[in-house]
């Protein structure tokens, strides 16, 4: 069994992951994409690290084959949203609902291909993780399904930080994520929310 400085679950191109690397420079870390065009650019924005893994799946509650759907790469120039890029979803309706007069997306800009899904049992399996320091959730709403399927008692995971703000449907916070953060509590971890979008747990010492 072996320790990992970071997990990202949902690390799209990488860019925004920097200052973790350099946090994590002496560990292994894990980083977890599904968008094919994204693993492109993730492979050559961590080229330079030998400590970094890069596994091409999503993480969901259970082992499956299922449609994931994300904006075509050629639809990221037109739409004039550069994090477009980073909303893939399981759900088509996700992506479609955040169509407003600033972002014109509509169903001809949405790709969907059969992805391979994990739980987060069969990651910790397959790399054989004991410790975790940071995991990092960033799933466009699948947040809940990855948190509640996690054993804390099996697992260490030294600070959780996750995107909260499509918990219970898009920009909707409710009981879903209050049943999670009661989770977190009961297993010995504080919160704190760092902004409007994203809260971190960090286990008590």
């Amino acid at each position: 069994m072996y320790e990992y400085g970071l997990v990202s679950i949902g690390s799209h191109t990488g860019f925004w992951l920097q200052p973790e690397f350099k946090r994590f420079n002496k560990k292994k870390n894990i980083l977890i994409e599904p968008v094919p065009y994204n693993i492109i650019e993730l492979k050559e924005n961590t080229k330079s690290y030998d400590n970094i893994i890069i596994e091409e799946s999503a993480i969901s509650d259970k082992d499956e084959l299922i449609p994931f759907y994300f904006i075509k790469r050629n639809s990221i120039g037109k739409l004039k949203k550069h994090w477009a890029s980073g909303i893939g979803s399981f759900s088509k309706s996700h992506i479609l609902n955040h169509r407003n007069k600033r972002f014109l997306v509509s169903e001809s800009d949405i790709e969907c291909i059969n992805i391979k899904c994990l739980s987060f049992e069969s990651l910790v399996k397959k790399y054989s993780i004991k410790k975790i320091d940071h995991l990092i959730l960033d799933v466009e709403g699948s947040e809940y399904k990855i948190l509640k399927s996690i054993n804390l008692n099996q697992i260490i995971i030294k600070e959780i930080f996750f995107e909260k703000k499509h918990f219970d449907g898009l920009f909707k916070e409710g009981k879903k994520l209050e049943e999670i953060k009661q989770k977190l509590l009961e297993n010995n971890y504080l919160l704190e929310d760092k902004d409007k979008e994203n809260m971190l747990a960090k286990l008590k010492s």
